[in-house]
């Protein structure tokens, strides 16, 4: 088996297939004392593969990161697809109306697992006979995933024991670590990065180099800073708070986006990096750019700074995006289909390139009314439309390249999403299977006869749409659905210059400091390789918004909301929306189409509690640690 993560990282699984058992069984096992570390570490192979051990540990959030954990890819069936966009404001599920539960989106035992297992590599270095420069390779790549592993339990848990070293096994007492505070651990998180940066080279090869160390110092750093900066619009209380073991201070803000600010200036000034496509024909031409870029992003080199990859299919080293997304008309015998659901509330967020500079949510009625979300209604005046993809023909390309639209081609296929029809006396038949017959003409609710001619609204299976929307990003184009667990092979950025863009425009824009002319070239630079033409200034609301439609589903929407402390007033009895196309027959012998505004269907409006702005902590009854408030 292997798995590749090419640019900057590769996981180096093919030894693990090669090597004999007894060595597969060294990986397994906790090491105990120093005289299993020497016999582990005495081989250089042996350390190629415990370095890609570590590689694969990584709690990267990509095409494996669902509610139960990260590089969670066992085709759980009880899982059903269920991912983070779907609890905020990109996705809902076909099916489940979940939001966000005490178990969802943890990672503390793997963590902590990880950090054991780095900090023997790194007290081992010095003793390993290898040159100087392999020495400090490996003690940069060593800092990047010890940075990266307590930056994910940083963000999730807030200060967290800080181990700096590999501990002797002894009594469990003497093996309890007191809580850090958040500051002290975000520093820590920084200056492992930086440690990271001093030790590692610039060659973009297949593992870590100086700008991926840098790429995490600027997401990280702008963590911090959103923390500081906002966490007083949600105020916590309790002894984790008293004790500062969470919460960070006003007025460290600055610096840490001061960090953020060099972290990416770094990797701006450096020349290694750009955007995949920076300067399309036409809006169409965009789109495709940005589709190819997901669907396959080795063939961007410029914009990938990490790359985590997929290979060999059936290995359980694939992924699942293909079967639990793909448009229910193209599922090829597989029963769960067409899961994820962009929103109404996504989709508005997009510009138009008629009006730039802001969102243009979708018009569905003559006076434009956007707020009404009671259902079809025969007295209103609806705009018509000749196709069910006519009503979308400005928004920006990213829209197309992110979402199946209703009536687009998909893998050859027309995408057919209707949600029912207006009958010539202006009744309407909607989300019901049903048909009827004008002038020998038979028209289908569902825009189609048969389960399988159609990708939206029936309730059939929980394989349809709901939203109005069906899903597109990171999908294979090229490749027929497998029908079973693993099977995709296309790879993930973790890291892409255009976040690194975006990070930087937030950073300026919120702290003040920095140069603002560069910042609000950054961000045009983004909108630029999406087909726009026209500038726009650099503020807070244009950055968050360009944040949203260029790294949709990338898994960042849930971090922002967390860090910005948005989540509890975004989501305060809120529920997401869905555009019904319908057919109007009324129009007859023309074809036209209407669109309502509705409530998403079978779902019940959501409430972000604040204390879920921390997750809780496993096991305080053994550890004895300081729980986060309200827990």
């Amino acid at each position: 088996m292997i798995m590749r993560i090419q640019k900057t990282i590769i996981l180096l699984l093919a030894a693990l297939a090669i090597i004999p058992m007894s060595c597969k069984r060294v990986l397994d096992l906790e090491p105990t004392d120093k005289v299993q570390a020497d016999q582990l570490f005495s081989d250089p192979e042996g350390v190629k593969v415990y370095m890609a051990n570590l590689y694969y540990q990584l709690p990267i959030e990509d095409f494996t990161f669902f509610r139960q954990g990260i590089n969670f890819n066992s085709g759980d069936p009880n899982n059903g697809g269920f991912a983070p966009a779907m609890v905020t404001d990109e996705a809902m599920h076909t099916e489940f109306g979940d939001f966000i539960g005490n178990d969802d989106f943890k990672w503390w035992e793997q963590g902590y697992k990880l950090i054991r297992e780095v900090n023997l590599m790194i007290d081992v270095i010095p003793t390993l006979s290898i040159n100087e420069a392999d020495k400090k390779a490996l003690i940069g790549e060593s800092a990047f995933i010890r940075a990266y592993a307590y930056f994910s339990l940083a963000k999730r848990y807030g200060g967290v024991p800080l181990i700096k070293g590999s501990q002797p096994y002894g009594t469990p007492e003497s093996l309890k670590v007191p809580r850090s505070t958040e500051k002290e651990t975000w520093d820590f998180v920084l200056q492992e990065c930086d440690l990271a940066i001093e030790n590692l080279g610039t060659d973009k090869g297949r593992r870590a180099n100086k700008y991926t160390a840098y790429a995490l110092k600027s997401r990280a750093g702008l963590h911090a800073a959103s923390l500081a900066k906002f966490g007083s619009r949600a105020p916590l209380t309790g002894d984790a708070v008293t004790q500062k073991f969470v919460g960070l201070d006003a007025s460290l803000a600055a610096g840490y986006y001061e960090a953020s600010i060099k972290a990416s200036e770094a990797i701006m000034s450096s020349g290694q990096y750009g955007l995949f496509r920076p300067n399309p024909a036409s809006p169409s031409e965009a789109a495709e750019n940005y589709r190819l870029l997901f669907e396959s992003p080795n063939s961007a080199p410029e914009e990938a700074i990490m790359i985590k990859g997929y290979a060999l299919p059936g290995t359980n080293l694939g992924h699942n995006y293909d079967i639990w997304y793909q448009p229910a008309q193209l599922a090829n015998g597989w029963p769960h289909p067409g899961r994820m659901n962009p929103t109404l509330d996504l989709a508005d967020t997009y510009e138009s390139y008629t009006d730039p500079g802001k969102s243009a949510p979708i018009i569905t009625t003559q006076d434009g009314q956007l707020g009404d979300y009671n259902g079809y209604d025969p007295n209103k005046n609806y705009r018509r439309y000749d196709t069910p993809n006519e009503i979308f023909k400005d928004k920006d390309a990213r829209l197309w390249g992110t979402a199946v639209l209703p009536g687009t081609t998909w893998k050859n296929t027309p995408i057919i999403i209707q949600a029912g029809y207006v009958k010539p006396d202006g009744q309407a038949v909607i989300r019901t299977k049903d048909q009827i017959t004008i002038s020998g003409q038979t028209y289908h609710t569902y825009g189609a006869a048969n389960v399988t001619q159609y990708s939206g609204f029936d309730t059939y299976g929980g394989n349809n749409t709901r939203t109005g929307f069906s899903f597109k990003k990171f999908l294979n184009q090229q490749k027929p659905v497998v029908a079973g667990w693993n099977q995709s092979t296309n790879d993930f950025m973790e890291f892409r210059y255009a976040e690194i863009l975006l990070n930087y425009a937030e950073a300026v824009a919120e702290s003040g400091s920095g140069n603002s002319a560069a910042a609000a070239k950054a961000l045009n630079d983004v909108r630029k390789r999406a087909g726009h033409t026209v500038d726009e200034p650099l503020t807070t609301e244009n950055v968050q918004r360009e944040r949203r439609v260029e790294l949709a589903f990338e898994n960042k929407r849930f971090w922002d909301l967390i860090r910005r402390r948005e989540y509890h007033t975004l989501f305060n009895n809120r529920s997401m929306h869905t555009l019904l196309p319908l057919q109007d027959l009324r129009a007859l012998p023309q074809t036209k189409y209407i669109f309502v505004r509705v409530v998403v269907p079978n779902t019940n409006p959501r409430t972000f509690e604040t204390r879920n702005y921390y997750r809780y902590i496993p096991g305080i009854g053994t550890n004895g640690l300081v729980q986060n408030p309200q827990y």
